[in-house]
């Protein structure tokens, strides 16, 4: 599949996402304005292949009205909706710097980020064929790489740029998470796994920032911050459950989560443009880090 076909594709969905229902004319009025259209109308039967190729490489089916109005239907869950999101941004990042050119590319600069492609295949296929995976694992905390880690993997998580698995570990017969850019070797098994019944996929991840989940209920969290900060909070919300009240000079921001690492350090990072009001326990645990940190200097 060519960049331009690539770029054509994305364009029909962004369209489709952004105005909801639209009609052949309608398409084609904002075809010929774009930058990748040629000025003319889309074929009948390119537009045929257009759909075509949406549905089998994205898995988006793009549907007709009896009015013979163009629309997405909406996807079922939010995970879905986000994954679509990230895959048709990734896809049009990665064909515009493709087509960018010797002459642009020197003046782009990106983020080194940990590498998951040599083991991200790998697992994608142990979970769509329920097949347990085994690996050697250098987590950040031991000395020595661990081998021999028998995974059964129930789901991917893409967080701060990093790939990780979730599953269940024979070991000790506890789930766990782990990095992709940290294993060293895997290998896809003959034994195969059953999803538990019981397992939600979608509530591991739900009520956390990061990844570190826990059986710990979820709190009322309530962070006041400056209007500076609540702009960046508005555009980019720090998780779903996010609620705003706008006061005088100031906001709180409210969000249903478990307390764990990664919130803490998410807040520390806003620096003096936040502060936690609730609940206590979070207060204590950002002032046991920020004082870590201090005893440091």
């Amino acid at each position: 599949m060519t960049g331009n076909l690539i770029n054509r594709y994305i364009w029909l969905v962004d369209v489709l996402m952004r105005y909801g229902k639209l009609t052949r004319a309608q398409i084609d009025e904002l075809w010929m304005k774009s930058s990748i259209g040629d000025g003319k109308p889309i074929p009948a039967r390119t537009f045929f292949h257009y759909r075509r190729g949406i549905e089998e490489n994205f898995h988006i089916d793009i549907k007709c009205t009896p009015q013979k109005e163009y629309y997405i239907e909406a996807q079922q869950t939010r995970r879905e909706r986000a994954f679509t999101n990230w895959m048709l941004n990734s896809l049009s990042a990665t064909s515009t710097l493709g087509d960018s050119g010797e002459d642009v590319s020197g003046r782009i600069l990106l983020e080194e980020v940990p590498s998951a492609r040599e083991f991200l295949p790998s697992v994608v296929e142990a979970i769509r064929n329920s097949k347990v995976i085994q690996f050697t694992y250098a987590g950040f905390n031991r000395s020595r790489a661990e081998t021999g880690i028998k995974l059964s993997p129930w789901l991917i998580r893409l967080y701060k740029q990093r790939w990780y698995v979730l599953g269940l570990r024979e070991k000790g017969n506890a789930v766990r998470t782990y990095a992709l850019d940290r294993i060293k070797e895997m290998t896809i098994t003959s034994q195969t796994f059953e999803m538990p019944k019981d397992v939600d996929t979608d509530s591991f991840f739900r009520d956390i920032i990061g990844i570190t989940s826990s059986k710990a209920a979820v709190r009322t969290v309530q962070i006041k911050t400056n209007n500076t900060l609540a702009k960046y909070l508005r555009a980019l919300p720090m998780h779903a459950s996010q609620t705003e009240q706008v006061g005088d000079g100031y906001s709180i921001f409210s969000y249903k989560l478990k307390l764990n690492y990664e919130l803490v350090h998410e807040i520390i990072a806003f620096g003096p443009q936040a502060k936690v009001l609730a609940p206590k326990e979070l207060q204590l645990m950002v002032l046991d880090e920020l004082k870590k940190t201090l005893d440091l200097y």
